[in-house]
């Protein structure tokens, strides 16, 4: 299934400064229309994984443009993506209401989109905030390479258990996130959490809770995501949490390479492996609409 808006040929490139360097006029914005794909990541079908918007422009839009066409499309995470003339390219993320500092599936999402124009080098290679992070190719599965984010062990914040609306869990936490291992996959499938008390917990602008259990059949590990003070009360599929489970995963059981499922309402697949300080994302995306922005 498509539903195909009308799209305009676009050029990516300003070739006399690092596309990085950049920044749009309002009076360029006011004629400027912006190709734009939602892509579902992580979805072996569509209406599962993870929905992305991705927005191809020539030089980065100011960053409350960015903020306001995210909050209008209203997914997790929206990306801008700026051609560089070295053949890189730069990528920022925004969800509904903060500029992020990691995100999966909007990365993934973005390297199909280029594809979809013509883009064929692969990795393809995006400069970030995060640092260089590139994503691969191998059939239907695109591939993303991150950076390892390994948790450790921390004081439990008050009511973060009671929120999440669970009795005991192992607590760490990562750079950005909070890590809850419980015993079971049914324990992560039917939590119930509190969203409102969650949001109250100070897990930093960014920041969010994994909940993490072992997988059963098939499936290494299972994963749950809440960010409610990114604007995402929970997260569908998450490339980014992975940074930070793989590792986990990794020294509790030898393994190196997993099979993931994420238990939200959408559902979401994902092929994990350690490779040293970088873990590597695979995963599926599926097209589900293009067209453009006219601001």
């Amino acid at each position: 299934m498509k539903v195909i808006l009308r799209q305009q040929p676009h050029s990516f490139l300003f070739a006399d400064q690092p596309p990085s360097k950049q920044f749009l006029h309002r009076d360029t914005l006011l004629s400027m229309p912006i190709p734009y794909y939602h892509i579902d990541s992580f979805a072996n079908e569509l209406f599962a994984g993870n929905p992305a918007g991705i927005c191809l422009v020539p030089a980065f839009p100011p960053n409350d443009v960015m903020q306001k066409i995210a909050a209008e499309n209203r997914h997790s995470e929206t990306a801008f993506v700026v051609a560089r003339a070295d053949g890189d390219f730069d990528l920022r993320w925004f969800t509904p209401v903060v500029e992020d500092d990691l995100c999966g599936h909007a990365t993934l999402a973005s390297a199909y989109a280029l594809s979809l124009r013509g883009h064929d080098t692969w990795p393809v290679r995006f400069h970030t905030v995060s640092g260089l992070l590139t994503v691969n190719r191998d059939h239907e599965r695109f591939e993303l390479d991150f950076p390892s984010r390994p948790a450790v062990s921390c004081e439990i914040p008050t009511g973060l258990l009671s929120a999440l609306g669970l009795e005991m869990a192992e607590v760490m936490r990562d750079p950005r996130d909070f890590l809850l291992v419980v015993d079971h996959a049914e324990i992560v499938r039917n939590l119930k959490p509190d969203i409102a008390a969650l949001a109250k917990i100070d897990m930093g602008i960014t920041g969010g809770a994994i909940v993490t259990a072992s997988g059963d059949n098939d499936v290494d590990y299972v994963c749950r995501f809440f960010a409610p003070s990114e604007g995402i009360d929970e997260d569908a599929a998450t490339g980014s949490i992975q940074c930070t489970l793989v590792p986990y995963w990794a020294r509790r059981t030898g393994k190196q390479t997993f099979r993931v499922q994420q238990l939200s309402s959408r559902g979401a697949r994902m092929w994990c492996t350690l490779v040293g300080d970088r873990v590597k994302v695979a995963g599926k995306v599926k097209l589900y609409l293009h067209g453009t922005i006219n601001i």
